[in-house]
C-alpha cells in the first residue's frame, strides 16, 4: 500500500474539524468514505512542516502517514488529500515555536531596513512586554517603506527564485525547532 508522510495542524480541541468531531490520538487511524478532492474533502497532510502550516486552524501539530487514496495537490505538491491518515508523533501546542521561528525568520532580514530598537530588542529576546510597542513602530515603518519597496522589487523570476530559498531554509529551520520540542516532550497527545 502506498503511503506519504508528513504534517497537519489542528487546534487545541485535537478533534477533526469539519463537524466530524473525533478525536486524535497517537497510533489511531482516521478514515473516510467518498470521492477525495483537495481542498474539499479527505484527510489532508503536507510533505513540508512550511506548507502545512499555511493550511493550519490552530498550533497543534502532528507528524502524520496518509494512505488509502491518496491525491496530490499544488506544483510542488503542498498537501495531499487521503482516504486515510494515521497520528505518527505530537499532538502539542507549538505556540512559543512558532512565535520564535517569525523572529528568527524576521532577525534574517532585519539588516534590510532601519528597524526601530524596539522592533531589533523583541524580535531577539521574544521579552512579551516589548511586544506591542515593536508591532505599532515595525508597521508604521513598513506604511512609510511600502511605496519604495514596490518601486525597487527585482523581476518576477528573480523574485520567485529568492523565495523558494529562503522558504527551503525556513522550512527547514521550522522541522528542527518541531523535532526538537517532539523529543523533549516525548511526542505525547498532551491534554490541555
Amino acid at each position: 500500500m502506498k503511503t506519504v508522510k508528513g504534517w497537519w495542524f489542528t487546534t487545541t480541541e485535537r478533534k477533526l474539524l469539519n463537524n466530524d468531531g473525533r478525536k486524535i490520538k497517537l497510533g489511531i487511524t482516521h478514515k473516510v468514505e467518498g470521492e477525495i478532492i483537495p481542498c474539499q474533502y479527505g484527510l489532508h497532510l503536507s510533505p513540508r512542516i512550511l506548507d502545512a502550516l499555511q493550511y493550519a486552524p490552530g498550533p497543534v501539530v502532528y507528524k502524520v502517514e496518509g494512505s488509502g487514496v491518496i491525491i496530490p495537490h499544488g506544483k510542488p505538491v503542498d498537501k495531499y488529500a487521503c482516504s486515510h491518515r494515521t497520528y505518527l508523533d505530537g499532538g502539542i501546542n507549538i505556540s512559543d515555536v512558532l512565535r520564535k521561528f517569525a523572529r528568527l525568520c524576521a532577525l534574517d532580514i532585519i539588516h534590510l531596513w532601519n528597524a526601530p530598537g524596539v522592533v531589533v530588542k523583541y524580535m531577539k529576546t521574544g521579552d512579551e512586554s516589548l511586544r506591542a510597542a515593536a508591532s505599532e513602530a515595525a508597521w508604521g515603518a513598513a506604511r512609510a517603506a511600502a511605496s519604495e519597496a514596490a518601486r525597487a522589487a527585482a523581476s518576477e523570476a528573480a523574485w520567485e527564485a529568492a523565495w523558494e530559498a529562503a522558504r527551503g531554509k525556513q522550512n527547514f529551520r521550522l522541522t528542527r525547532m518541531v523535532n526538537r520540542r517532539l523529543r523533549k516532550e516525548g511526542g505525547e497527545n498532551k491534554e490541555g
